[in-house]
């Protein structure tokens, strides 16, 4: 039997050994700058001319590293590749394929702070957000390697006298894994390792601002003893790529995290049965949200104003489960709004190679000059009281942003931003706060802070969203602890780290034999 799982614990960087490592995996990282990736296909590692560069989003003159860009024909080398490899590792027990797993953990868990070091150089993250995602690839190894285990059985049915009958799970095929720049090595790993632990194979496709991390991943899994063939990486445009391979008559499905508009166009084209297409293509989606932190008037103001804070801007408010807007009760209003500016202007935005830094740059300059469009939109809408201002010389770095008396309507607290911005609504009683809180096309995770029992169980039932949070913050789900996916726009409501996630991406057989 395997270990109880138990999730990978937080560094505490106010050890002094623990910020020593760190600045030793930085200091590594530091010195194989400028490094190459091939693709791997099959058993092959190929390398192409035209190539994707990753550069730092705290300084776009560095070169973090390139990978190799595949084209078409490529694609279509690593479906073959991914669908010979199928036959074999199908059969494969699932308990050998979690000591894979298992292995892969052990050895980033072992290289731990070079890998969080590679995401502060590469995604922008700050050291805590670095180590908080590191932390959680290894959650998805451990954990998917025993819900495998826990399947290979099946599922308990009922036998009659004279029969025999069993339900079990089997292998899709090939699966398209296209992975985000927010979360790229838990949210790449995490997707990549439940489709292949249930016996599939994969095209791994990362998001192109974030590459080197996940080559690295594809590195650990090839010397923790996956065979070639199960793990593809396929870096490459979405338009020359990725809409190939959605639309491929072999793709079995297609597991994606991302924008909302992005997925929704995945999920359209995969509905199309092309020629030589024998099956319905499954879609794993789970594409972002605009979630909520309600603050109730009987709550601890003090926890509430952090919660908004740290949901709203944690990765420069890059996530999709951040609280980008706060709906608070008049009568607390104006106390909560005053220690939420407070507590934001303590913030040390900059470099996030430094420890005391709590928000680094945003992603790229497209996400960049986005964000700073909405925050004039913002101040059409709202009054602003604090940030508001981007700088792109060096790197993309915007201040954390707040607008206050936005209308519930308005676009700021109806639309996505991916940035670090919060627009704050005021809200006449808890039949108000619940409109609001449930007036957006998303659903993905919200926070309520309340010590009032009635509202609190209201709330449970009402507010509607995938992950919802009682008296803390809307983000940080951890694996196994709190499973992971939203309603309505933000996707298919896959739980990443829950108990039925595997069961995506598998079908199941019923057997029956008359004795």
């Amino acid at each position: 039997m395997t270990r109880e799982y138990r999730h990978e614990p937080f560094m505490d960087f106010s050890v002094p050994a623990n910020k020593e490592a760190y600045e030793a995996g930085l200091k590594v990282i530091n010195s194989k700058l400028g490094q190459e990736f091939p693709l791997v296909i099959g058993s092959e590692k190929i390398t192409t001319d035209e190539k994707i560069v990753s550069i730092n989003p705290a300084n776009k003159e560095e070169v973090i590293g390139s990978v190799s860009k595949a084209t078409q024909d490529h694609a279509e080398q690593a479906m073959q590749a991914a669908l010979t490899a199928f036959e074999s590792w199908k059969k494969w027990d699932p308990e050998h394929r979690a000591n894979i797993l298992f292995r892969a953990a052990a050895i980033i868990r072992r290289r731990k702070y070079e890998f969080s070091a590679m995401l502060t150089k590469e995604a922008g993250k700050p050291w805590k957000e670095a180590d908080a995602d590191t932390a959680e690839a290894i959650d998805f190894l451990e954990y998917y390697g025993r819900q495998a285990i826990k399947l290979k059985a099946g599922q308990p049915v009922v036998s009659r006298d004279g029969e025999i009958n069993k339900f079990n799970y089997i292998p899709l095929g090939v699966g398209i894994v296209i992975s985000p720049f927010n979360f790229p090595f838990a949210i790449m790993a995490g997707t990549a390792a439940a489709a292949f632990v249930s016996g599939n194979t994969v095209l791994l496709k990362p998001a192109n601002s974030t590459p080197v991390i996940a080559a690295m991943f594809v590195q650990v899994m090839e010397e923790a003893g996956l065979p070639a063939g199960v793990l593809n990486y396929v870096p490459g445009s979405g338009a020359e790529i990725g809409d190939y391979l959605v639309d491929h008559p072999k793709t079995r499905f297609v597991s994606f995290t991302g924008s909302r508009e992005v997925g929704c166009r995945i999920y359209e084209r995969a509905a199309k049965v092309h020629p030589g297409q024998i099956w319905l293509k499954r879609v794993i989606a789970e594409m972002g949200g605009k979630d909520t932190v309600v603050v109730d008037r009987d709550a601890d103001l003090e926890l509430a104003a952090s919660s908004i804070v740290y949901s709203a801007f944690g990765f420069s408010g890059q996530k999709c489960s951040a609280g980008s807007r706060a709906v608070i009760h008049q009568d607390v209003y104006d106390e909560v709004l005053e220690k939420v500016v407070a507590l934001t202007k303590t913030l040390k935005v900059g470099n996030p190679e430094e420890v005391e830094t709590y928000m680094g740059p945003v992603i790229d300059q497209a996400s960049y000059n986005k964000i700073m469009k909405y925050i004039e939109i913002g101040k059409e809408e709202g009054r602003l009281m604090t940030g508001g201002e981007g700088d792109d010389s060096k790197g993309y770095f915007i201040q954390p942003t707040i607008f206050a008396d936005v209308d519930e309507k308005a676009r700021l607290m109806q639309e996505e931003i991916f940035g670090p911005v919060v627009a704050i609504c005021k809200a006449r009683d808890f039949d108000h706060m619940m409109e609001i809180a449930n007036n957006t096309e998303y659903g993905l995770t919200g926070a309520l802070l309340s010590n009032n029992r009635e509202n609190i169980e209201r709330a449970r039932e009402e507010f509607h969203v995938g992950n919802f949070y009682i008296n803390r913050g809307c983000t940080g789900a951890i694996v196994g602890y709190q499973p992971f996916g939203g309603f309505n726009m933000s996707g298919t409501d896959s739980k990443a780290g829950g108990p039925d996630y595997l069961i995506l991406h598998m079908q199941a057989k019923t057997t029956s034999e008359t004795l």
